[in-house]
Order: C-alpha cells, then structure tokens, then sequence
C-alpha cells in the first residue's frame, strides 16, 4: 500500500520570506508548481488569514495554510516549506515550517490531517521538522519507515 503522502518537489528547504503572506504565498506557489491547486487558491488561503487572523497555527512553530476545496483544488496533497529564519503573523504568533494543505473533500481533508496530526503531536516530531536540514528528514517524517526502504 502506497503510504507517501509527499514527494520531493513538494518540498523547499531554507526559504527566505519578509513576512507572512510572502511565506504564505510561497507555500501556495508550491502546490500550484505540483499540479495541486490552481493560483485561485493561493489567494484565499491569504484572504482566509487576513479576514480570520492567524488561525492556521497549529503547533508551536508550524502554520497550516489552506483554504476550500472550491477555490481551486485539482488534486490532493500537501507541501512544506520550511523558513531560514521565524515570520510572525504578530508578536508571539511565529512560525517557521508551513504546511500547505490541498483536500479535495472532507473525506480526504481528515485523511491528510491525520498524518499531519500524527508528524505534529509530540514534541520531539515537532522539533525534528523545525530542525530539518534535509529532504530525506521531512520525507521520513511524513511518509514514514517505507521512505527509508527507497
């Protein structure tokens, strides 16, 4: 059973961003690069955060920019991009890692959510995607044992 729910090219390492929304579109900019959203969706996922405030914090360091499936998602799946140095959304509200997040329904949203959920519960796992310095870290993170079988 093919377990991988992120590839290599939905990963950018050491990202430069000035602030959120430049981080933000980022992210977006990598699902649109993989065929998984249409720029549409880039859009929202920064109107939702401007409109919502900083919602998408999801643990300490980690942001999950998404928006609805009906503003533009062809395909699901997610990406990281993970940040040179913390944005803020405003003080006490940083992060480093994003998680892009691409669901087609609710169904596949929950899927996608629950391996997010399992790489994001503990701390330790937190810290090992804060921390990352390469693919493979993220990539094992993510997709699991089988990804150091490849």
């Amino acid at each position: 059973m093919n377990r991988r729910i992120i590839e290599e090219s939905s990963i950018q390492l050491n990202v430069s961003a000035k602030n959120w929304e430049e981080a933000v579109r980022i992210c977006g900019e990598v699902l649109v690069d993989n065929g998984k959203v249409e720029m549409t969706y880039v859009d929202a996922m920064i109107n939702n955060i401007k409109e919502y405030g900083p919602y998408i914090l999801i643990a300490p360091g980690v942001a999950l920019p998404h928006a609805r499936p009906e503003d533009g998602v062809k395909e699901e799946g997610i990406c990281i991009v993970h940040l040179q140095d913390e944005v803020a959304f405003e003080p006490g509200k940083e992060f480093k890692v994003l998680i892009g997040l691409a669901a087609r329904d609710k169904e596949s949203h929950l899927n996608i959510l629950r391996k997010i959920a399992e790489v994001i519960s503990e701390e330790k796992t937190i810290e090992q995607l804060k921390n990352a310095t390469g693919l493979q870290e993220v990539l094992t993170l993510f997709n699991g044992k089988e990804e150091l079988e490849r």
